[in-house]
């Protein structure tokens, strides 16, 4: 583990929802407890809060007698700000003995009230999207080693979670791999990482190159990707980890169902040509090798013909392996890169 990305939380952990009432923006709290539920002894909710994480409600109280390690903030809303009410059990949770955990580019240690609390019970204020200093400018000289990028056509749309899902099924076909965090959720998740978008942009390519430094010739780094190319909003972030990634592969997200970009209703969708297209062109500025290597769909809102049908047309639309990793898993995707790639490295 590279001590400059390591991340130590005291676990088990409290998850903090509060009254969010919108799954994509509880994608913290879902992804830990889908990934790592033995890190989780609880939810915290407020009244009228419709999203749910199955796991045992619980308060800071209740917590606080059970041994829990760690208060963290289960939501990324949009803009990073939460509700002062968020704010008062944050400081009971520090006053209880607990660490606070935030992924938000808020940040913990401008709160007086909550530094107090800490201060008083000796507990840690952890802000997860805080970089390591000295991040360099990034070189694009060639590393050693396979990458891959999981890509978006837009944001909140399963690069997180296909990353995840394409580490575990290269790992389980007997590759050589590691999951590389960009994000607070994934690096809650996998211990390390880079905080990405909170890196100051001229040193978002060298975070990259330092996420995923030289390895050996046959391991792949599965990079967690930020943002879309094609999002008005989060388009810079996701440009400079493509270009500090140097990917030879990549996989690109998508929803079947959404056609415009989320809370930017008035910008439509790439198409699927459209999004391989422009991630293969700037990609080849520092990986002239760059390809994609499978198609990620979140089908959800499909029935069970419809979902078949959509991704054995856009299989045949692409002549790539289109999965919903959530009900078919990514082996589909890990045996057209054994097929495409691995060999291709060994016949060189």
């Amino acid at each position: 583990m590279n001590k400059r990305t390591r991340v130590n939380l005291k676990t088990p952990y409290l998850i903090l929802i509060g009254e969010e009432d919108d799954e994509t923006y509880a994608k913290t709290g879902l992804g830990i407890v889908q990934w790592r539920p033995d890190l989780v002894a609880g939810q915290l909710r407020f009244p009228g809060c419709s999203v749910d994480l199955g796991v045992p409600d619980m308060t800071v109280q209740e917590a606080a007698r059970q041994g829990v390690g760690s208060l963290v903030i289960g939501v990324a809303p949009v803009g990073g700000t939460v509700p002062e009410q968020w704010w008062r059990v944050m400081e009971d949770a520090a006053r209880a003995g607990l660490d606070v955990v935030c992924g938000l580019h808020l940040k913990l240690a401008e709160h007086p009230a909550i530094v107090a609390a800490a201060g008083k019970s000796g507990v840690r204020l952890i802000d997860v999207r805080v970089p390591p200093p000295g991040l360099p400018v990034g070189t694009g000289i060639k590393r050693t080693g396979k990458r891959l990028l999981t890509v978006g056509s837009d944001c909140a749309i399963g690069k997180k979670y296909s990353a995840l899902a394409l580490n575990q099924a290269m790992l389980d076909a007997g590759m050589k791999s590691s999951f590389r965090a960009t994000g607070q959720t994934g690096i809650m998740i996998a211990g390390e990482g880079i905080p990405i978008d909170a890196v100051v942009a001229d040193f978002v390519s060298g975070a990259a190159e330092v996420l995923s430094p030289d390895n050996d010739d046959d391991h792949w780094d599965v990079i967690e990707g930020q943002g879309s190319l094609f999002h008005p909003g989060y388009s810079g972030v996701s440009l400079g980890l493509l270009h500090g990634s140097q990917p030879d592969a990549f996989v690109v997200c998508h929803d079947a169902t959404r056609t415009a970009v989320s809370g930017w209703e008035h910008y439509d969708l790439p198409s699927i040509e459209e999004c391989i297209e422009t991630h293969v062109r700037m990609g080849r500025r520092t990986n002239p090798d760059i390809r994609c290597v499978g198609i990620s769909v979140n089908t959800s809102a499909l029935f069970e013909d419809e979902r078949t049908t959509y991704l054995a047309e856009l299989s045949a639309q692409t002549g790539l392996p289109c999965v919903d990793p959530l009900i078919d898993g990514c082996d589909g995707i890990v045996r057209y890169i054994r097929q495409h790639i691995a060999e291709e490295t060994t016949e060189s």
